[in-house]
């Protein structure tokens, strides 16, 4: 049987980084940096106000305190709007909004909090420093900065940064669009009416979930039926339209496994059996350009499947550097059964985190491979090495984080994910979590 180490590296030496597009800012977000971005313009991009005051110079007010106040005469008003203010003379303010610019001649903003507030005159209690409450042109982001590098992700904070810089369309990776072919006649949409022998499609759902998770467009196509040309005809439809396609179901050894018999049938899709559980019948291979997926049909297979070799190729395709989930050490609660010649992932919840022990690792239900209320409430996968050996309670072992990787914090914390880099070399995929 493969390894998980060489199906990651064999992925991973397949897919690449999607070719960079100038995407509007919304369409943007969630989307990693291509290259360098510099600043075409400063920020701010003029002296302004940083507080609702009075702009004036510092010298007219040094001394104005609540004992000794001093009155100046407002001589007109400076709001947050396009125009440039008139000079401040010596001996006079102006009222001066947040935001707005800054006028010449005055060398400091007093705060309205330290005034009378009044719109003629104000009288000053408390004498600001010169310079005090003003933001200078470029003093955040001069002109030409580099601000964000490639190989950034674009969340809320670089979205806001871009579109301060008045970047309108930045040049990224896309979103990989992915297509994901749930297949079995067995199977009906939610919602639907159970006949016998018939089963509700989860996989589709819980894939096209994973996948949205991982970053993906996706287009979801749930009970495709055990027909080969049904499949064929499909498979030709949506790979003129898709970055990557994810299968599930017909992969194995079965009568009725069409997946394998149209895409073995190219001769690019290879199907292996890996030593691994739950999983082991897999498949991968790259048509027309497109890397196509064929994930195993029990639910928790195709799941653990997706988070051990599709999310890291998707997450590469975004450019992301950092493609794998982190991992931490966790203690056994229980015994662990190894499954001989076969590293096995369990399901596992994580409880007693804190002052440096690593977290304890409970099983988190029955631990087959159509068993999906575990992994439905688990917070990693305890990796159970394929030695052969059992494991007992307490022993130490390395688990991937699963979901909201905030449990890292919660539970001890964890080793980050591998950081890839340029193009990925076979070996740093070995580097995988816990492959």
């Amino acid at each position: 049987m493969k390894s998980v180490d060489a199906h990651i590296a064999d992925i991973l030496a397949a897919v690449s980084p999607l070719s960079p597009r100038l995407l509007p800012l919304g369409s943007a977000h969630g989307c990693v940096l291509a290259a360098d971005l510099h600043a075409g313009v400063a920020l701010p991009g003029f002296d302004n106000s940083a507080m609702d005051g009075y702009a004036l110079h510092a010298a007219d007010v040094a001394g104005a305190s609540p004992d000794h106040p001093v009155t100046l005469p407002v001589t007109g008003d400076i709001p947050a709007a396009p125009g440039t203010p008139a000079p401040v003379a010596r001996g006079t303010a102006a009222r001066i909004m947040t935001g707005a610019p800054f006028p010449p001649g005055a060398d400091t903003v007093v705060q309205v909090e330290w005034t009378d507030g009044r719109m003629d005159q104000v009288t000053v209690v408390r004498a600001p420093a010169p310079g005090q409450n003003i933001r200078r042109a470029g003093e955040d982001v001069a002109a030409g900065d580099l601000v964000l590098p490639a190989g950034r992700l674009l969340g809320a904070a670089q979205i806001g940064l871009l579109a301060a810089l008045n970047v309108a369309a930045p040049t990224v990776h896309p979103r990989p669009r992915v297509a994901v072919l749930s297949t079995g006649s067995e199977l009906i949409e939610v919602g639907g009416t159970l006949g016998p022998g018939q089963i509700v499609d989860s996989n589709s759902h819980a894939v096209a979930a994973a996948a949205r998770e991982a970053g993906a467009e996706v287009r979801r196509f749930a009970g495709v039926p055990d027909s080969p040309d049904a499949f064929a005809a499909l498979l030709t439809d949506v790979l003129a339209d898709a970055d990557a396609v994810i299968t599930t179901g017909g992969v194995s050894v079965g009568a009725f496994d069409v997946v394998k018999q149209v895409l073995a049938a190219t001769g690019e899709v290879r199907f292996e059996r890996l030593a691994m559980r739950p999983g082991m019948p897999q498949g991968f291979g790259v048509l027309g350009g497109v890397p196509v997926f064929t994930l195993p049909g029990n639910p928790v297979s195709a799941l653990v499947s997706f988070e051990l070799f599709v999310r890291p190729a998707l997450r590469w395709m975004r450019g992301l550097a950092s493609v794998h989930r982190p991992t931490l050490v966790v203690t056994t609660a229980q015994e662990l059964r190894a499954s001989p010649g076969r590293r096995s992932y369990l399901r596992v919840r994580l409880t007693g985190a804190g002052d440096g022990r690593p977290p304890v690792a409970h099983l988190a239900g029955g631990q087959g491979a159509h068993q999906m209320s575990a992994l439905a409430v688990a917070d990693a996968l305890v990796i159970v090495p394929e030695g052969g050996a059992d494991v007992p309670a307490g022993r130490e072992l390395t688990a991937l984080l699963l979901g909201d990787e905030t449990v890292a914090s919660q539970a001890g914390g964890a080793v980050p994910a591998d950081q890839v880099g340029g193009v990925p070399p076979a070996d740093r995929a070995r580097t995988e979590a816990g492959a």
